[in-house]
């Protein structure tokens, strides 16, 4: 993977990236990535989701926290292309979740697109500005802080 060239982020990529799996990895793919500054992610919404079988029978919702998930997960997957840390068993840890708003219920069908922007990063703290939407419609918004907890160099990697 080349952090300068890649621009997309299929499945595979993804979870090269981050550590997540069914059924908490949220996010599809992430296109229109610009390392250091911006991505956006896409989460098909589907029936068979485990949270739609409590959030709430007959009427399923995709739970907000999940929403908020989705945008962390796609921010990750940006940071992941930028720093070239496929295979690096790189994790995550939310630090802060600020000014989150919720506009739109996402249901099964939906297909939500994750606007993330980099607010301040480059080293382990990073800060970034999320927008869930559907069709163009405002689903949910936030801004939120993580730790990148960067993997340590191993001795291979010290000597090269």
């Amino acid at each position: 993977m080349d952090p300068q060239t890649t621009r997309e982020a299929d499945l595979a990529l993804i979870q090269r990236i981050i550590p997540h799996r069914y059924p908490f990895l949220l996010v599809d793919k992430v296109r229109d990535i610009v390392p250091n500054e911006t991505a956006v992610g896409i989460k098909n919404v589907t029936f068979n989701e485990p949270h739609f079988q409590g959030h709430f029978p007959g009427a399923p919702i995709m739970p907000g926290v999940t929403i908020i998930e989705a945008l962390a997960q796609t921010a990750a997957i940006m940071v992941g292309v930028s720093l070239d840390l496929a295979d690096k068993n790189m994790l995550v840890y939310f630090m802060a979740i600020d000014k989150a708003k919720f506009r739109r219920k996402v249901v099964p069908g939906d297909v939500l697109e994750l606007a993330v922007t980099v607010k301040r990063g480059g080293g382990k703290v990073w800060k970034f500005e999320g927008r869930a939407t559907v069709e163009g419609e405002m689903a949910a918004e936030a801004e939120f802080t993580a730790m990148m907890d960067m993997p340590k160099a191993d001795a291979a990697d010290a000597e090269a």
